[in-house]
């Protein structure tokens, strides 16, 4: 057995006070991500995780990037036939997670996923490098393949087919947004007594704001 009780570390970088943070959970979110990005430490500051129950019932994480956030929520792309698409489909009740070691900070978003407008979908795709356009059209996402050559050959068959040529978004990738109804700031503390507050969306289109206990 791996023995990883002694692996222990005091968080001391920052704090997190009601009398400094705004009323709208998309402000205090911009702020962070922001503040991370300019520390820079390198990594994906947009990758978050993504958690889905499957049809099988179970919850699955996954990591996805974040292509786009605002008051209307948070926006990523993805196989609408892959495993986290189908379950999207049957249950769009979802949770995102960021996790910024550097600022010792999470964010945790539980919401309601739906697909986004075929145009987005479309300005989003139109924007990627060919090869990526090529692989969201060669890969059946979450598939079983006999091997990695299968994927490479498939691959080799639409560069040659399209060649000099536009290449139109598969019907069956898009985006999907996702509309927050918690979101849950932690930042480390001290003494394990972390600061957690957390905004729930209300009726009448506003926050309520808690503190929560570490």
């Amino acid at each position: 057995m791996n023995d990883l009780s002694n692996y222990r570390k005091s968080y001391e970088k920052s704090e997190l006070l009601e009398s400094s943070i705004p009323e709208d959970p998309i402000n205090l979110f911009n702020r962070w991500f922001h503040e991370v990005e300019d520390f820079g430490a390198g990594g994906e500051v947009n990758a978050m995780t993504v958690a889905t129950i499957g049809l099988d019932g179970f919850p699955k994480s996954r990591v996805v990037l974040l292509k786009k956030f605002s008051e209307e929520g948070f926006i990523f792309y993805t196989n609408y036939n892959s495993e986290k698409g189908k379950a999207i489909a049957a249950n769009p009740h979802v949770c995102l997670s960021f996790f910024w070691q550097e600022l010792e900070r999470q964010v945790i978003i539980k919401g309601i996923a739906q697909k986004t407008s075929e145009n987005i979908s479309d300005g989003y795709f139109d924007s990627r490098p060919d090869g990526s356009k090529l692989g969201a059209i060669v890969s059946n996402q979450s598939d079983v393949i006999p091997s990695r050559t299968f994927l490479e050959e498939n691959l080799k068959k639409l560069e040659e087919e399209f060649e000099g040529k536009p290449i139109p978004r598969p019907e069956n990738w898009g985006g999907f947004l996702v509309t927050p109804l918690e979101v849950e700031f932690w930042q480390g503390r001290p003494n394990r007594l972390h600061d957690r507050i957390r905004y729930s969306s209300q009726s009448d289109f506003s926050w309520k704001i808690e503190r929560l206990s570490s």
